[in-house]
């Protein structure tokens, strides 16, 4: 396997120097920092990716604003009062997406941060203790146990609340093929998912980098090379 200084320069040379490149780093939260999160903004945060998933992300920013609205702050105390009846009628809601898989989504996603809340005092204690050398164990225990959180949008919410976490975006898997780890092309299965996490790991100890730092240098790496000014504008629009 390639040692990660060679995929490191790679991408310190297509986005004009470490400088720039420096620029384009996710912001990873401490374990306290991810435990002063409310357990609210977890849900809005999961909530969103997964309407994001096969929609206009533009048009879901832009009606965010009504989703917190209509689903009560996503203060999970109030949503897991609701009646059958009360979450039918977010089918006719013109404030959210009225699908009706996705409205089952968050009704399910109440009681799963409820559950685990009971067990680990909220549902932030519980995604800050998760060791990060085991990142693959937490997407598959969301995905497991919650609704809607498989492919990518499992790690989009962790991304997007600040947990350290690495994306297999296309090219990070192309990235992770050149550097000589045997994985399929579309890696979901428990061999890729675990040689993945062993390889973040092992570039993990010798560069001293997040597994975000990780995994986004080395898409930057290869692939269609956008201007780091537009990254940086699609990051913030869509707070990635």
């Amino acid at each position: 396997m390639t040692a990660f200084e060679p995929i490191y320069q790679l991408a310190i040379k297509r986005k004009g120097g470490k400088a720039k490149l420096n620029t384009l780093m996710p912001t990873i939260k401490t374990s306290q920092q991810l435990k002063s999160i409310s357990d609210d903004r977890y849900l809005s945060a999961m909530t969103r990716c997964i309407n994001n998933a096969g929609f206009n992300w533009t048009v879901i920013s832009n009606k965010w604003p009504q989703f917190e609205e209509a689903f009560f702050g996503f203060d999970p105390s109030i949503l897991c009062r609701l009646s059958d009846e009360q979450w039918e009628a977010y089918t006719k809601d013109k404030r959210v997406v009225r699908n009706w898989q996705k409205i089952k989504a968050v009704k399910e996603n109440v009681y799963l941060i409820n559950d685990i809340a009971s067990q680990h005092g909220s549902f932030a204690n519980f995604i800050a203790g998760w060791p990060d050398s085991d990142y693959v164990g937490l997407l598959q225990y969301l995905k497991k146990h919650g609704s809607r959180l498989g492919g990518n949008s499992g790690g989009y919410f962790l991304r997007q609340m600040g947990k350290d976490s690495f994306l297999l975006s296309n090219d990070v898997i192309s990235a992770l093929q050149n550097a000589g780890v045997d994985i399929t092309d579309k890696p979901s299965s428990q061999r890729d998912m675990k040689k993945i996490q062993q390889v973040f790991n092992q570039w993990k100890s010798e560069t001293g980098l997040s597994l975000a730092q990780l995994s986004r240098i080395c898409g930057y790496s290869i692939g269609k090379n956008l201007d780091a000014e537009y990254i940086t504008d699609q990051m913030e629009k869509f707070d990635l």
